[in-house]
């Protein structure tokens, strides 16, 4: 027995559930299918629990550092894990219960709990169900990647994922990878209140960055003493005692470091392996990302893929975005792409960094004259009058079409100053709009002008 839809979507992450909402509000007669936690990764193991977490990781942090404002706390400052861990599962897990009652909620879709797996390119398999439509959306995600690592099946190790389960401080947190996840957890537990060190392969922090940017935020976990180990060509684990040790050196085996807790935050990959792909004929790449176009159709006719399984993307608000472009191409008739994205993230340390566009070194290797200018966050006052004035700003500009490039804001504010740079760049103004404006005083956003009034070339 099969059942007909208009729609059939996997995964309720970012994508899914507004997807099915906008398919169904224009009376399409949907399925969506959840096989575990609703709200996928950003509501579970990603950015809603995480930054629930970097928060009471802050007001640690704030609390010791209450001296330097004039503020007398009576005994050490002490962190309870087991209550931070329970304010971000109450946060987490009224995310994904908004989200389940949501698509429960909605007209014309059909809510289906299980693992599903296609049967051919237009039928899936639920638990004993089969469901078939002639459009099927995969917003499957993607899990930690965990290496072939020597010794790693013989100790116990944490993910993004189980890291969510904990509700005791790590004596001592030993971190693999310094890319965005790691650096954010690792300066998280040291405000908790344990040792951390972080280990990366490369020559330095968050490799995709600019080298001042790498710099500045090591820089600011090491204000922590947070360690950070870099060019750790081979690594292995082994157990030593109670303790873990990670060997960065396999030639003279002397660099070593050893902790109570091991955390692998060296990337990640899609959800893709059990969805029997194979037997609908969809093609995925090298490394199980499904192919798809900049519109997000698979090679198969009548199978798009969104989110982090289709490798254009790798946030929620990318995610978020895919089901924007499929929606508006179906319902609307609009030829959206994913190629009118602009590049836009942050990183959640603190101070966060907010980063769009294109890199220093992007805008060199493409040959185009560019301007910069930059300015430390200890030159900003609102960061002064927060005692937070770590970092810089910096923007680049095209010096023909004087179109923004590309910025970065490591500072206090970062993350959402950023913004106002971003949306001038979708409007393709030019900078003299922001360089005129008159913003608020005293905010970080009112240094933008002045950074843009103070250009110079960009040297190769």
């Amino acid at each position: 027995m099969t059942t007909r839809f208009d729609a059939i979507i996997i995964g309720t992450g970012q994508a899914g559930p507004s997807l099915a909402a906008r398919l169904s509000g224009a009376g399409m007669k949907v399925a969506i299918i959840e096989r575990k936690f609703f709200g996928g990764t950003c509501v579970n193991t990603g950015c809603i629990p995480t930054k629930a977490l970097v928060a009471s990781a802050y007001a640690a942090h704030l609390a010791r550092r209450a001296a330097d404002y004039g503020v007398a706390i009576d005994g050490t400052v002490k962190v309870d894990m087991p209550r931070v861990k329970a304010r971000k599962d109450e946060i987490s897990g009224r995310s994904s219960r908004s989200v389940e009652q949501w698509l429960r909620g909605l007209a014309n879709c059909t809510v289906y709990q299980g693992h599903a797996r296609f049967e051919s390119p237009d039928s899936i398999r639920v638990n004993d169900e089969v469901l078939s439509a002639e459009r099927i959306f995969i917003n499957v995600g993607g899990r930690a990647l965990v290496p072939s690592m020597p010794g790693l099946d013989q100790i116990d190790f944490l993910t993004n994922s189980t890291m969510m389960d904990v509700d005791f401080l790590p004596q001592h947190l030993i971190v693999i990878g310094g890319s965005y996840i790691g650096l954010e957890f690792g300066q998280m537990y040291r405000r908790f209140g344990s040792a951390v060190t972080i280990i990366e392969k490369g020559q330095r922090l968050i490799a995709r960055e600019d080298e001042d940017v790498s710099q500045g935020v090591l820089e600011i976990l090491q204000n922590e003493d947070i360690g950070v180990e870099l060019r750790a060509e081979c690594i292995k684990v082994a157990k030593r005692g109670d303790q873990i040790a990670v060997q960065l050196d396999c030639a003279s085996g002397m660099r070593e470091v050893v902790g109570s807790h091991l955390l692998l935050a060296i990337g990640r990959i899609p959800n893709t392996d059990d969805l029997g792909l194979d037997q609908a004929g969809v093609a995925v790449d090298p490394r199980g990302y499904i192919t798809v176009d900049d519109q997000l159709r698979t090679n198969v006719p009548g199978i798009w893929a969104l989110g982090d399984c289709n490798g254009r993307g790798a946030f929620t608000h990318t995610s978020y975005n895919d089901h924007e472009i499929v929606a508006d191409n179906l319902l609307n008739g609009d030829n959206r792409s994913v190629r009118d994205r602009i590049v836009a993230y942050g990183l959640f340390i603190d101070p966060p960094l907010g980063r769009i566009g294109m890199t220093d070194d992007e805008i060199r290797r493409s040959g185009r004259p560019a301007l910069i200018g930059k300015r430390l966050m200890t030159r900003v006052g609102r960061a002064v009058e927060k005692g937070e004035t770590q970092g810089f700003m910096k923007i680049t500009v095209d010096a023909q079409t004087k179109e923004i490039l590309g910025a970065a804001i490591l500072g206090t504010g970062g993350d959402e100053a950023v913004h106002c740079l971003l949306d001038t760049m979708y409007a393709k103004a030019p900078y003299t709009v922001v360089q005129r404006a008159v913003h608020i005083h005293p905010t970080v956003s009112e240094l933008l002008p002045t950074v843009l009034g103070e250009l110079t070339p960009l040297d190769g």
